[in-house]
């Protein structure tokens, strides 16, 4: 499985971005499907989970109301709108894909493959 992140840019605090994931190599549609963030000199954390059926959502209480986490299983895609971005949101931002939706969600431990990464950066 191959996944291919991008839409990351810089954006004044505030403002918008949608990241996208598009996987290759094998259909996700089982599949749970996540997103992560890494800052600088930090530990990478847990921010978006969604299930294979789109039907659950989690995250982080940092972008709970103002993240949205969605995909579309035709295209084997994942998308994080990310809505209201604060200067702390900055970071890069990497999907990833487990394959079922337990207690280990928010360890990255838990997911088996992940995408490159994307650059988020929040000027204040």
């Amino acid at each position: 499985v191959q996944l291919q992140a991008s839409g990351g840019g810089l954006v004044q605090a505030g403002g918008s971005l949608r990241l996208s994931c598009a996987a290759s190599g094998q259909t996700l549609s089982n599949y749970v499907m996540g997103w992560f963030r890494q800052a600088p000199g930090k530990a990478r954390e847990f921010v978006a989970a969604i299930t294979g059926g789109a039907i659950i959502t989690d995250y982080a209480a940092s972008v709970k109301g103002r993240f949205t986490i969605s995909r579309d299983n035709a295209k084997n895609t994942v998308w994080l709108q990310m809505n209201s971005l604060k200067p702390e949101d900055t970071a890069v931002y990497y999907c990833a894909v487990r394959p079922f939706w337990d207690s280990n969600l928010y360890s990255e431990y838990a997911y088996k493959f992940w995408g490159q990464g994307t650059l988020v950066t929040v000027s204040s």
